[in-house]
């Protein structure tokens, strides 16, 4: 089953065509990788697949739902990452995951629950009590990490999510997608074909 799906995506900025007939198709399950230069339209094409943005033509599905049309249905089912992340400073991790996850109606021990795992998951359980605002870039990483993951997303989106990192920060945002195979379809845009390499099981690239 296809979990990504597009046909001659195109998107404008004025006079500037940051996408030009795009095609590509991602399998349920893989790790795939997105591959090509900054300014190519990876982000762009992440933002239009999660809805975020509007494309200018062509047509885009998300498990088999059209993207646009079926936005919130599409919205349910994926998790994001931006290359950026921002949080309130002044919450802990628990709030913030906690806060992601009444979004999306987990309450009760359930909730808990899974903002216990997901602590887990990423190294963040003994800084639970600590303020974001005093995390280094790689906490912060692995925090947004977490929080794209707390409704258990069947296809999660990735926008360079280890390009500004240190090499042990590489290594553990990679090695946590590694572990995500065959749990969910996983989307990676990069610049950095060593990454793609060591983690992805097919790979598109964009000029």
């Amino acid at each position: 089953m296809q979990a990504i799906r597009t046909e001659g995506l195109n998107k404008l900025y004025g006079r500037v065509r940051a996408l030009d007939g795009l095609n590509l198709t991602v399998e349920e399950g893989t790790v795939f990788g997105f591959l090509g230069p900054n300014g190519a339209g990876k982000t762009t094409t992440i933002r239009i697949l999660t809805g975020l943005a509007r494309a200018s033509g062509g047509q885009a599905w998300v498990m088999n739902t059209p993207v646009g049309i079926g936005q919130r249905e599409v919205a349910r089912h994926i998790g994001y990452l931006p290359e950026e992340p921002t949080f309130y400073a002044w919450m802990t991790p628990p709030e913030l995951l906690g806060y992601v996850a009444d979004t999306f109606g987990l309450s009760g021990s359930d909730k808990r629950a899974r903002c216990e795992e997901l602590l887990n998951l990423v190294g963040l359980a003994e800084a639970r009590k600590r303020r974001i605002g005093g995390f280094s870039r790689g906490m912060r990483q692995r925090l947004g990490f977490a929080q794209s993951l707390v409704n258990r997303p069947q296809v999660l989106f990735l926008d360079e999510p280890v390009s500004a990192l240190d090499p042990a920060g590489r290594k553990e945002v990679l090695d946590l997608i590694a572990g995500l195979r065959g749990q969910c379809t996983v989307f990676m845009s990069t610049h950095i074909l060593a990454d793609v390499e060591r983690v992805c099981d097919s790979v598109g690239i964009i000029a």
